[in-house]
Parts: C-alpha cells; structure tokens; sequence
C-alpha cells in the first residue's frame, strides 16, 4: 500500500525517550545568570534547604559548583492512624564561568530558598591598541 505510513513499533512518550537516550537538556534545577556590573550573578532557587549542612559551593577551572542534598519529612496522626512520608535526594549543577573569571572574593548568600552567588569578572571594554605597520 503506496502512500501509507506503518507503524510497527510502540513509540515512547517524549520524556521517556529522552530518558533513555541520555538526552539531559533538563537541570537538575533552574538557575538564572546575569551580568551585574563587575560581577557574575547566579541566582538558584532552593526551598526547603540547610545551606550550612545540605549545600556546597565551590569554584575551579572555571567552573561554578553548585551540589547539595534535599531531605523532606512530613508525619500526620490522628486518631485513624499515622502516616509518614519522605523524599530526599541530591542535585548538582556546573556553571561555566566567562573567561578571566576569578576564584577569588566569590561570595554566597542564601535568603528565603534562593541561593545567590557572585562571581568577580573583568571589564569587557572597547579598548583597542594600535599595531604599526612596518614596511618591508
């Protein structure tokens, strides 16, 4: 039959496709990075955390680090019983630095479930220098 198409195979939702293949566009969370005068920021979005024992921060080969480990517990009794539930697990994310970044005087800070971490970068100027021209 000319013309029509077959589908032999069962095809698998989207993500699940992506899953399998090892197609990880999606972080493990969102992040959002912008230029703020002579600094990188990068804003991360964590609720529910203990930045002292659950986050870690750290900078090499120009790379921003960001690991940490989320722990949720939630019990409910009442006089029809008791249940309790859990989730945990951890997340990691690298962010490439622009070039000439510094892994000195990096400061975070978190406040109200958002991570903020501020990344020294040099000035990108418009300066130019002027090459002589010999004649030969």
């Amino acid at each position: 039959m000319a013309g029509l198409a077959r589908r032999d195979r069962f095809e698998l939702p989207e993500p699940v496709r992506k899953f399998f293949e090892g197609d990880w566009e999606v972080p493990a969370f969102p992040v959002e990075e912008y230029r703020d005068g002579s600094s990188m920021v990068v804003k991360a979005e964590l609720p529910n955390i203990d930045p002292d024992k659950d986050l870690d921060v750290s900078v090499s080969d120009g790379v921003l680090h960001i690991k940490g480990e989320r722990r949720e517990e939630s019990e409910h009794k009442d006089k029809n019983g008791y249940r309790s539930e859990f989730r945990y697990g951890s997340f990691t994310r690298d962010i490439p630095l622009p070039a000439g970044s510094s892994q000195d005087n990096v400061t975070a800070s978190y406040n109200d479930g958002v991570l903020e971490v501020r990344v020294p970068v040099p000035e990108v100027g418009s300066s130019s220098t002027k090459v002589s021209i010999s004649r030969g």
